[in-house]
């Protein structure tokens, strides 16, 4: 419970409600552990919030406590168990994965292919069926305390269908609600080169006609055993960039896609404003420009680096208290 807490408080020490819990936190902690033990606990009503960057979505969340934390607790037992499940081309939300080693996968990929198949789902996470969800969870874990516990997450959210993104625990259901497909495609249609993360995924072969067949089967198979569908689904030569991770790949040089840049422009220019009045930390400051400089040293992205002046800035910010 305690790693738990730390976890869900990390990057979120200067909000009032994880403030007000730390000021009592091992009291706080014991009666969370209590609630579960006891079986009292039962997720809290969502609140629900707009974004817009990348695109418009709703954001579903839960109070820091008891719910961040005890969703941080149950993955902590489920992620170990859950890994091994994965396949290696898996790149969501894991240890060692993640947008960067992806990136360099796909490099891989689009050297030593002609074509490529590249889908995403429609509407993914609200598109999830909790019962398809709950038998696939049930085939690995049969603690009947832990399965009471992801039961009642999952039926948090009314009407059948839809893992709220805000979760902690949404990114994980959708990687294993999604391990089906990729089991499928690398068992049952033997593609060797095919990515993942999260419900993007591109399949990489020379023989088009190969590949077209290959959409044909992945269409049903996600449309009767997991009730989704395509949103984008498109065959086209690698020679063309495939667009993955963020990035436009080609054989031999990785570019920012455009939409990408504006977001980065955008997000920098806000940053002094958000410091100056206090709704950022010095530390988030750094970390945030941090991350922009290591995601675009990975692209050949010389003279946007220098437009947006980032290499002054990140010596600016590494002197901030």
């Amino acid at each position: 419970m305690l790693t738990a807490y730390h976890n869900a408080a990390k990057h979120k020490s200067s909000m009032r409600n994880v403030k007000k819990f730390a000021e009592n936190a091992d009291e706080n902690l014991k009666q969370i552990q209590n609630a579960l033990i006891e079986k009292t606990f039962t997720t809290s009503r969502y609140t629900e919030k707009r974004i817009y960057e990348p695109k418009e979505r709703v954001i579903y969340v839960l109070p820091f406590a008891p719910d961040r934390i005890v969703q941080h607790a149950l993955m902590n037992a489920l992620i170990p168990i859950w890994d091994n499940f994965f396949i290696y081309d898996s790149y969501a939300c894991r240890s060692g994965k993640g947008i960067h080693a992806g990136s360099v996968r796909t490099m891989e990929f689009v050297r030593r292919n002609k074509y490529v198949l590249k889908c995403d789902i429609r509407k993914f996470y609200p598109s999830i069926d909790q019962e398809i969800l709950l038998s696939i969870i049930k085939r690995k874990i049969k603690c009947p305390d832990t399965l009471w516990l992801i039961e009642d997450i999952v039926h948090s959210f009314p009407g059948g269908k839809n893992v709220p993104i805000g979760n902690y625990t949404s990114q994980w259901f959708g990687n294993l609600y999604m391990n089906e497909a990729d089991r499928y495609i690398k068992q049952e249609l033997k593609i060797k080169d095919y990515i993942r993360y999260c419900d993007d995924f591109c399949l990489f072969h020379d023989d088009k006609r190969f590949l077209n067949e290959c959409r044909d089967k992945i269409n049903v198979f996600i449309g009767e055993k997991l009730k989704l569908t395509f949103s984008k689904c498109d065959i086209f030569p690698v020679s063309r960039g495939v667009d993955f991770l963020g990035y436009r790949h080609f054989d031999n040089y990785i570019l920012v896609r455009k939409s990408t840049a504006k977001r980065v422009k955008k997000r920098l220019a806000a940053l002094p404003k958000l410091y100056g009045k206090g709704k950022i930390s010095g530390e988030q400051y750094r970390s945030s420009v941090a991350s922009t400089y290591g995601w675009l040293k990975r692209a050949n992205t010389y003279n946007l680096r220098v437009k947006i002046q980032l290499d002054e800035l990140k010596k600016k910010v590494e002197e901030l208290p």
